[in-house]
């Protein structure tokens, strides 16, 4: 932590420790619902209240060992690595003609490429099931996938947009001068440039997709159900500390997905020369 200025006075110095205070506190508020339920998902006993009897694995492994949780697991993957490919593509296109000055209605094209951020999940879920099932695309993991791409492709326009902000586009002129196709110029030299975005948006697509249940419940059927879904079924059916055990895995990777982009932030400052804070 940096020190404090020496003009700073006691009220200066009240006022600097004080909002610390309040920020950890109000931290420590947010976190604490999602830090509880992990020593919980170690309870040798199926309760959900303190304090905890003994320490077990047994719900971790009843992960393993029931089929529901397992197709959920293996439908979740599925659909959010695909969701993920088709959303980071779309997003990058997209985002690449929104950079161009010389495009017309930008503003308006933006608020529509970042509208299903904006409308209600609910809406949007019931609208895709009204129009979805016209094309055949209910109750298959094609209608999912789909549907999380058109979630999760704003996320990836937004970061690669916010990248593209600083680019130099005399760096893909000078690419094209020197014998460059499109093609080439992109991979060779945009790409490098804007991966960060890429990674950052494709990651946020990714755990859209790997959390979102509305869409799930309107548009998949008995076999395309996934981890939230799951949690959903097990929290209406039969409470069981199960569910605590599936949130604490997806917590972890929740904080793994989280140090990714903070390391990829901190790379895209270093290449950009601003000093990492």
């Amino acid at each position: 932590m940096a020190a404090l200025p020496p003009y700073v006075g006691p009220l200066g110095r009240t006022w600097h420790y004080s909002f610390r205070v309040i920020c950890g506190l109000i931290l420590m508020f947010l976190i604490t619902p999602i830090l509880v339920i992990i020593p919980l998902s170690f309870n040798a006993e199926p309760y959900f209240t303190y304090p905890m009897p003994g320490l077990s694995m047994r719900w971790y492994q009843d992960i393993l060992d029931n089929e529901l949780w397992l197709l959920a697991l293996k439908n979740s993957v599925i659909i959010a690595f695909f969701a993920t490919i088709l959303a980071t593509t779309l997003g990058t296109i997209a985002a690449l003609g929104l950079s161009r000055s010389n495009l017309p209605y930008k503003g308006l094209i933006m608020g529509l490429m970042i509208s299903p951020m904006i409308v209600p999940i609910v809406i949007t879920a019931v609208g895709m099931y009204f129009f979805y099932v016209k094309l055949g695309l209910t109750n298959n993991l094609l209608g999912l996938i789909v549907a999380h791409t058109v979630l999760g492709t704003p996320f990836v326009v937004i970061t690669v947009t916010a990248t593209l902000v600083g680019f130099d586009h005399s760096l893909t002129r000078a690419a094209a001068n020197l014998g460059a196709n499109p093609a080439g110029t992109f991979f060779k030299v945009t790409m490098p440039l804007v991966l960060p975005g890429m990674i950052s948006g494709g990651l946020f697509a990714f755990v859209t997709s790997f959390d979102e249940v509305v869409c799930v419940l309107f548009l998949g059927g008995v076999e395309e159900r996934t981890i939230p879904r799951q949690m959903w079924s097990g929290i209406r059916e039969q409470i069981s500390p199960t569910i605590l055990a599936v949130a604490t895995i997806l917590v972890i990777i929740s904080i793994g997905l989280l140090t990714s982009l903070e390391l990829l932030r901190r790379r895209n400052e270093r290449l950009r020369g601003i000093k990492a804070t």
